[in-house]
């Protein structure tokens, strides 16, 4: 059975930092697709950051571009999100997803597996 399992979720203070990170079991994660989607109380939800079966192209929301990193680590079976200077707009439950396609999507209906979150709390 694949699973996605989140971990790294916490409080922060406005301008701190975080790291979550997604272990990938039951299947090699070289061939898909993964990606961080986020959902708010009272939001949908929205595509944060994804990263092709390669590596070699990412895609960031314009609201965390220049301050969320994503990267992957096949080998270990891990995905990553480096969050910098957060704010209590990234408040939200975090999941990391991925997609058999090996492109990622930004609409979430699109994703194949996905975990079961971790919650980000930033306070000002």
């Amino acid at each position: 059975q694949v699973q996605f399992v989140e971990s790294g979720g916490g409080s922060a203070q406005a301008g701190g930092s975080l790291r979550l990170s997604c272990v990938i079991s039951g299947r090699t994660i070289g061939l898909l697709g993964l990606g961080w989607f986020r959902q708010a109380p009272g939001k949908e939800r929205e595509h944060v950051a994804t990263i092709d079966w390669s590596g070699a192209k990412t895609d960031y929301a314009n609201s965390v571009k220049g301050r969320f990193t994503i990267s992957r680590d096949n080998a270990q079976s891990t995905l990553y999100l480096q969050m910098n200077n957060l704010g209590p707009e990234d408040s939200a439950v975090y999941y990391c997803a991925g997609n058999l396609l090996g492109e990622v999507p930004t609409d979430p209906a699109g994703m194949d597996y996905w975990g079961k979150g971790t919650l980000v709390t930033v306070s000002s």
